[in-house]
């Protein structure tokens, strides 16, 4: 019943050390003297974080961000076994309902039954689906973080 609470929890604790050193790392990436001019100028420590270093670290914190997300968006493992079912011909109604992730989909389909040849173009269907889909996400990243950039400059 909560196999898609378990699978999100699955993917979340993947992705999280990613997010977390791209965090990281960008926060470190801001000059010290950004902070320090803040400081001089009679900003607090809680100012010069917020509008500062923030601001200067979000493009590196985004890019972080998508890059974990679409390693999740691409992984079958922890779906396969916390929350994939091997069909469903309906979509899900409820977020407790069992899901086929892209995925998994594409593995069934690749090893389901002996005529494969008959769901190959299924198979790139999903294949080219999940591919759009993880370039799409990255693309607006990509985007975003060019706008933020021009617009700290």
């Amino acid at each position: 019943m909560f196999n898609l609470t378990r699978m999100a929890l699955t993917l979340g604790a993947m992705t999280l050390p990613v997010i977390i050193g791209s965090t990281e790392e960008a926060l470190k990436s801001v000059p010290d003297t950004y902070r320090e001019a803040s400081l001089g100028l009679g900003a607090t420590k809680w100012q010069t974080i917020y509008r500062i270093v923030l601001p200067s670290a979000l493009p590196g914190i985004l890019t972080g961000a998508i890059l974990g997300i679409s390693r999740a968006a691409g992984e079958t493992a922890p779906i396969m076994f916390t929350a994939a079912v091997f069909y469903t011909p309906d979509l899900p109604s409820s977020v407790f309902n069992e899901i086929m992730a892209l995925p998994y989909h594409i593995y069934v389909l690749a090893t389901a039954g002996t005529n494969i040849e008959a769901t190959r173009h299924l198979q790139y269907g999903t294949a080219l689906v999940l591919i759009a889909l993880v370039l799409g996400m990255n693309l607006i990243a990509i985007i975003w973080r060019s706008r933020l950039r021009r617009k700290m400059q």
